[in-house]
């Protein structure tokens, strides 16, 4: 891989794991993450320093990031679309951006609204677990997953191909797709699971009696059904209500 300096904005489970992989695999290259939102460092952070995963903490944009080869946009994909003019500024012209969001339509349109086509492919590693934080990535969550790219119709061959380098380094398979039919295949086979799965845990929160047998007496299948709810309702929230055309379209 030719990217020699790699930038996160976001640094939790998906992009602790990745970064963990890619540090496995390219232990010469300098990773650092944006801190800009914390006035002390965020534990997930710090621990990354400590393991030697990132190399550095940057308060803002205007000082290394200038630097980086690749940045990961790793955050809730609004937060994603926000950063895009601050990013328009300071990357190099030979700067790839990617990012790994759950949904790709609004991140694509914000990034051709900045002019950035031709830097970007959108990517989507699907793998997860229903915890969040660096403290819980892992290398091995990504093994035999499907790493989903969505470049533009402006994005660079040779960046496509190092996306695919960093899928086999995080041992991903590859599929590359259009946003639209990456965001109607993910509100079936993610999204809509989860607003089920969280349906189900309120349904029979809020139907138990004082007794509370059905929560004494939930057995491994209820169990299955409803593990992610137990992942974060605030992104969550944020994935349906921006891919809300396509889960709808599912369901109707």
């Amino acid at each position: 891989m030719n990217k020699k300096t790699i930038g996160f904005i976001g640094f939790g489970l998906m992009a602790g794991s990745i970064a963990k992989c890619l540090r496995n695999a390219y232990p010469n290259i300098t990773m650092l993450a944006l801190n800009n939102r914390y006035p002390t460092v965020k534990p997930g952070l710090k621990m990354a320093l400590d393991d030697g995963v990132l190399d550095a903490l940057e308060p803002d944009l205007n000082g290394r990031f200038h630097d980086c080869d690749l940045i990961f946009l790793c955050g809730p994909v609004l937060t994603n679309i926000s950063y895009l003019p601050a990013l328009k500024k300071i990357m190099q012209k030979d700067c790839l951006l990617t990012d790994v969001g759950s949904t790709k339509g609004s991140m694509e349109a914000g990034i051709l609204k900045a002019g950035l086509g031709a830097q970007f492919v959108g990517g989507h590693p699907m793998a997860g677990i229903e915890k969040t934080g660096y403290e819980h990535a892992s290398a091995e969550m990504l093994a035999g997953a499907f790493y989903l790219f969505t470049p533009t119709e402006f994005s660079k061959t040779e960046d496509i191909e190092t996306m695919k380098e960093i899928a086999a380094a995080c041992k991903c398979r590859t599929l590359t797709l259009s946003a639209k039919e990456h965001d109607i295949a993910a509100a079936a086979i993610s999204h809509v699971p989860h607003i089920l799965s969280y349906s189900l845990v309120n349904t029979v929160r809020e139907h138990d009696n004082d007794k509370q047998y059905m929560k004494q007496f939930a057995a491994g299948g209820f169990r299955d059904m409803t593990r992610i709810a137990a992942s974060s309702p605030e992104m969550w929230q944020n994935i349906v209500q921006d891919n809300k055309t396509a889960v709808l379209q599912f369901l109707s």
